[in-house]
């Protein structure tokens, strides 16, 4: 099987020029492709299906500015935490003790601020720090001593969520510095002449789509080069325009209300940061291989050990960023921060396309499937559905993802027989 159809990258141009030269026609390789990439491609179509649905049906609340600037900012904490996890599962684990690590971290930055008046850049770098140590702490006992990591991490849960109340003496820490709010409750800032949009952030929309184009001119360039299948030269500009289409009226709709959110850099510089460390470097390779195959992986030379020491280092460290970041945006660290947090990233993991074996999915996916709930939350509040049906609604959904997981391997376990 082909390296990238394992890791379920999204496109896959070698099986386009395939189903086009078989059946000439764009609207037969548009289908070949969409058959070959159904784990990818289903939960970015739920996406956008969601959005219109909801668009119909809260007459038109879901897109307006304010809105998609506010689902950006109430679920930037999970999408976090979701990409951590999202290499975890990648890796074969799973990390039960997420949401307690960031109850914790953000309860720490709050104490050094309030308690010891650490200046809030020093106070966000120390607990980052201890959500590395903690991270190194529960990735010794699974890599080095062997326990499982539901165990490890079980008990991670239970450790420092008690270590929460612990610091904050069971009361809520209130009076955070404005900058360290403005980690999720602030905007890029206002720059150049009045043009009715945020100039910034339409700057921003046109570098990404710039930055996109060159990267698939350069790997179509190169498919080409070694003698692969590329997808038909119209069919490669239509997929280009809709890229550039979407990312465009993304930022023209943030733009409109108060620009990018601060939020959004951060996890704008996560997903290029670990998507190429997942894609393009030898740790990022080995984090495959050991979820694909861990005694096969060993034998070839994969330092198990080590590199499910820095998955969960990593995971630590992002469980830190978005502690502070919900701290930030409640303004307040109380001792019930964190609480399900876990259950939301594992979810927004397997929604975007994670397997229950390990060895499968991007952290693009794990992005689309942190949106995915959170469109459904968002939505669900604008219409006013209550608490109860909410639960209700979000666990069909992430049922439904993991069978549709299990589908989509049976399947492609008969197409291969």
């Amino acid at each position: 099987m082909h390296d990238a159809t394992r890791r379920g990258e999204m496109p896959q141009e070698t099986t386009g020029r395939d189903a086009g030269a078989r059946g000439g026609g764009l609207a037969r390789v548009v289908v070949t492709a969409l058959r070959g990439n159904m784990r990818q491609y289903g939960m970015l179509i739920a996406l956008v299906a969601l959005l219109a649905v909801f668009q119909v049906w809260t007459g038109g609340d879901v897109l307006l500015p304010r809105n998609v600037s506010n689902i950006i900012n109430q679920n930037g904490y999970i999408l976090i935490l979701a990409v951590g996890m999202m290499i975890v599962i990648i890796n074969g684990h799973i990390d039960l003790s997420v949401g307690s690590v960031a109850g914790f971290a953000g309860a720490a930055a709050a104490v050094m601020m309030l308690e010891h008046d650490v200046p809030w850049q020093l106070a966000l770098f120390f607990a980052l720090l201890i959500g590395a140590a903690i991270g190194a702490w529960q990735g010794f006992w699974i890599a080095y001593v062997g326990l499982p990591s539901f165990i490890v991490t079980l008990a991670g849960m239970l450790l420092f969520r008690g270590a929460t109340r612990i610091l904050l003496e069971g009361r809520t820490w209130s009076g955070l510095p404005q900058g360290f709010q403005d980690i999720n409750q602030g905007f890029l800032p206002e720059f150049g002449p009045d043009t009715n949009y945020h100039n910034l952030t339409v700057l921003l929309g046109v570098a990404v789509c710039a930055t996109v184009l060159i990267q698939e001119w350069r790997r179509r360039g190169q498919q080409r080069e070694y003698d692969l299948n590329v997808l038909p030269l119209n069919l490669f500009l239509l997929k280009c325009a809709a890229i550039v289409a979407a990312v465009m009226a993304f930022s023209l709709t943030l733009a409109s209300y108060r620009g990018a959110p601060v939020v959004l850099l951060i996890l704008g510089g996560l997903l290029v940061l670990l998507g190429f460390v997942m894609r393009n470097s030898v740790l990022g390779r080995h984090v495959y291989a050991l979820g694909g195959n861990r005694a096969a992986a060993e034998l070839s030379g994969v330092k198990n050990r080590r590199v499910t020491m820095a998955v969960f280092i990593n995971m630590g460290v992002l469980a830190a960023l978005a502690g502070c970041v919900f701290t930030a945006r409640t303004g307040t660290a109380t001792t019930g921060a964190g609480n399900l947090f876990e259950l939301e990233a594992i979810a927004a993991a397997f929604i975007g396309g994670a397997s229950m074996s390990g060895g499968v999915g991007t952290v693009l996916g794990a992005v689309i499937g942190g949106l995915v709930l959170g469109v459904l939350d968002n939505g669900m509040q604008l219409l006013k559905i209550g608490e109860d049906w909410q639960q209700v609604i979000k666990g069909l959904v992430l049922l439904v993802a993991v069978a549709f997981d299990v589908w989509n391997k049976r399947r492609g376990l008969n197409t291969r027989a």
